[in-house]
């Protein structure tokens, strides 16, 4: 049964499940989990804890051995198990399948998982574990959503922040969790409980964003100018390859100049896209950038684009990164 991490907190004031499936890409979030799970397994008697970590040359002999060992308090226990990989084997596979077709009495079972993808997530071993427990997917959230989160946090710690605030603070803290939460806790010890302003937040608050180039995709698709400057100055300062940030922008300009061509001869926007081999709900954003867009935009960008590729080959003169704004600003103008 999956379990959403904003349901966490009520869950764990009741029955507790016998097997506990963590996984997701931002371990503050999943550290934090599994921290109230077993906090709640140790408030409820499971007063002895085994933690099992799976390497290499991990025997998967011991998690049936955990299980079969009684507590030596007289409690309950709780098995931590950690697949660091996500990939527990053959062998693996086969010793959680049966684990979790009978988990053992008087023990809960918390396994760590990092994000697992579709593929994993269809193998036996873990639906059998999903079957048997609660699993909890907890990933970052993305930039829209992380205002939101900021406004949670701070208000654990009885404080909130005006919307221009936290719209601050999250484009300061973009693709960073584990620094995001550390800048909420220095607030904390800045100022007293209450609405904090933009200029405390401002003088409080550092730039420890992390951008990823698909981050820049969705940017460029939106139209929107003024992030997808942001995140050109973050890759630069965080020396991402300019062939790798040129080789994402140029695949999604063939696609939109192959599209728009397409539309430009009568077909509607759907085909167009399947054209470019563009299918299904991957096509909101690509419609949205072609209405904006027209066939001299796209091909007046692409061939910036080979003048930016001879500009970092070395045989054409100019800012790479100033290029790369000039391409970026022309996708996005409306």
């Amino acid at each position: 049964m999956q379990l959403r991490a904003e349901q966490l907190d009520a869950h764990l004031k009741g029955t507790l499940a016998p097997l506990y499936v963590l996984h997701g890409d931002e371990p503050l979030l999943v550290i934090e989990a599994a921290d109230a799970i077993r906090a709640a397994a140790r408030a409820r008697g499971f007063s002895e804890r085994e933690v099992l970590v799976v390497t290499q040359y991990f025997k998967w002999s011991a998690l049936a051995e955990a299980a079969g060992n009684m507590s030596l308090f007289g409690g309950d226990k709780l098995i931590d198990l950690r697949i660091p990989t996500g990939k527990p084997g053959r062998e693996g596979s086969d010793a959680l399948a049966r684990y979790a077709a009978n988990p053992p009495a008087g023990t809960i079972t918390l396994v760590t998982l990092p994000l697992m993808d579709w593929k994993a997530k269809k193998s036996s071993w873990f639906a059998a574990l999903i079957e048997s427990g609660m699993e909890l997917e907890l990933n970052a959230p993305g930039l829209a959503r992380l205002p939101a989160w900021l406004a949670g946090r701070l208000a654990r710690q009885q404080q909130s922040a005006t919307p221009e605030a936290l719209e601050f603070m999250a484009g300061h803290v973009e693709g960073n969790l584990l620094a995001a939460n550390q800048e909420v806790m220095k607030l904390a010890l800045l100022h007293p409980p209450g609405e904090l302003t933009l200029e405390q937040v401002r003088n409080a608050v550092m730039d420890v964003a992390r951008y990823d180039v698909d981050d820049l995709r969705q940017a460029l698709l939106a139209g929107d100018a003024a992030r997808a400057s942001r995140l050109l100055d973050g890759l630069r300062a965080e020396g991402v390859a300019a062939p790798l940030v040129l080789w994402i922008i140029v695949a999604e300009l063939r696609v939109l100049a192959t599209a728009r061509a397409e539309m430009d001869a009568g077909r509607n926007a759907d085909d167009a896209l399947a054209a470019a081999r563009i299918f299904g709900a991957r096509q909101s954003p690509y419609k949205r950038a072609l209405q904006r867009l027209s066939s001299a935009a796209t091909r007046t960008a692409l061939m910036q684009a080979a003048r930016l590729d001879r500009m970092i080959k070395g045989v054409a003169r100019g800012d790479v990164w100033d290029e790369f704004l000039q391409i970026a600003l022309r996708l996005c103008a409306r």
